[in-house]
């Protein structure tokens, strides 16, 4: 037998004080992402920051040090990244819908903020907290250039329908066709389209398998609950088959009509 759990109320509370000064004391952003500009360390850890991020850090600015000199912290401004730009043509940035200052730090550089994000012209339709708000690469669009900036016209997608094969399968597929005498024409290539329907169909053919099983079972359990001798079973048997054989509809009518 288990033994029963004691309640222990004295030391429940002291479980919860432990945890609330462990939270209480735990360092603020404010002081966790804090540097040294000149050792480029942080005083917190005295870790040395990367050396490919020193001129960003001295040039750079983080998020929260553009929002905390603007009205209402920047609410319905645009942000966006320096790697961003670089790395990509189509428009990538933050709308800024929410900001939540941590008023303990100094000059109040530091918080979280909530925003919707657009990336590579691809805006999200919910808010979300804009991470990685600590990094140097920063910067505020300004208001007489967001217009031209948000502006894009999207490229249709090209979408790709014919894959070569791998090199082992492709010379596999090349001898089975020399050893059937099959003339070799053409290049063997792998018909996307047609890959996706017959996974699609063989999905589709699964689901039908089981629902015929349970109508089987079911016309069985209805003969043998009904008193009826072995030849019912097999004439329900039957009749659950031909209600396969029918559409999807049919299938699911005769299911209901059974249960």
């Amino acid at each position: 037998m288990a033994r029963k759990k004691l309640h222990r109320p004295i030391a429940a509370m002291a479980k919860k004080i432990r945890e609330y000064r462990a939270l209480k004391d735990r360092p603020r952003d404010s002081q966790r992402f804090a540097v040294d500009y000149e050792t480029m360390q942080r005083p917190l850890t005295q870790k040395r920051l990367p050396v490919r991020a020193w001129e960003d850090v001295r040039n750079e600015n983080r998020l929260f040090a553009l929002l905390c000199r603007l009205p209402r912290f920047g609410v319905g401004r645009t942000v966006t990244r320096k790697s961003w730009l670089w790395a990509h043509d189509e428009p990538c940035y933050w709308v800024i819908t929410k900001v939540k200052a941590d008023y303990m730090a100094e000059n109040m550089d530091h918080g979280r903020a909530w925003g919707y994000l657009t990336f590579k012209g691809k805006t999200e339709e919910e808010v979300r907290e804009i991470d990685k708000a600590m990094y140097h690469d920063w910067r505020m669009v300004p208001k007489h250039e967001e217009e031209a900036f948000k502006k894009f016209t999207p490229v249709p997608e090209e979408t790709v329908r014919f894959l070569p094969y791998p090199p082992l399968l492709r010379a596999m597929i090349l001898a089975q066709w020399q050893k059937e005498g099959k003339p070799i024409m053409e290049e063997p290539i792998i018909d996307l389209e047609k890959g996706l329907a017959s996974s699609q169909e063989r999905a589709k053919k699964k689901a039908a398998g089981t629902l015929c099983l349970e109508i089987i079972m079911m016309a069985k359990c209805r003969a043998i609950s009904s008193g009826t001798a072995s030849g019912c079973l097999k004439t329900a048997e039957y009749s659950g088959l031909l209600a396969c054989e029918g559409s999807e509809q049919e299938v699911r009518n005769v299911a209901s009509i059974l249960r």
